[in-house]
């Protein structure tokens, strides 16, 4: 029989040595998972150590402390595993997401590629692009404001366009 001498004599060793197998026996029954009732056991006896001196356990009380601790975090692994399937099948089941998910990355990637390529146009093009394509101006409304005809407009926008699928089908070769 313990003894509260020979428990505050004891080592962790000793200690787990005399109550692990049939723990991880009793924790392997709960999981079906010899690793995780290990697992659980080892840290069991870890909190049990870090805080015997605020548990005030009798001799008598250590063994079921230590069943009872196993249990429980039995339980919470188990509750957690069951919230990890629930999650993992709720996003299985919505397929939806990687679509719109992967439709901004490549949304994103295009963007990058385009403002570059707009990078490497002439000065007087990127501005026409902007306020066309950015502020959504009419060509009468950039040619005013450029003080240009809206002919030399058109004729700018269409080249910087032949220039950028140029540009975009050469990187994409290459």
């Amino acid at each position: 029989m313990l003894t509260q001498s020979k428990l505050s004599e004891m080592t962790i060793d000793e200690l787990f040595n005399c109550h692990q197998a049939n723990l991880q026996y009793f924790a392997c029954k709960y999981l079906n998972d010899a690793d995780s009732a290990k697992d659980i056991v080892q840290e069991t006896f870890i909190i049990y150590w870090t805080h015997k001196d605020k548990l005030h356990l009798k001799p008598e009380s250590v063994k079921p402390f230590f069943y009872s601790s196993v249990r429980n975090a039995c339980l919470n692994k188990l509750r957690r595993i069951r919230l990890e399937s629930f999650f993992l099948s709720i996003q299985d089941n919505n397929p939806s997401e990687e679509p719109i998910c992967l439709n901004s990355i490549m949304r994103s990637e295009v963007i990058s590629e385009l403002h570059s390529a707009l990078l490497t146009l002439p000065k007087n093009y990127q501005e026409i692009f902007r306020m066309s394509y950015l502020e959504e101006l009419k060509n009468a409304e950039i040619a005013q404001q450029m003080g240009l005809s809206i002919n030399t407009i058109k004729t700018h926008k269409k080249q910087g366009l032949r220039l950028l699928r140029k540009l975009i089908s050469k990187d994409k070769c290459c």
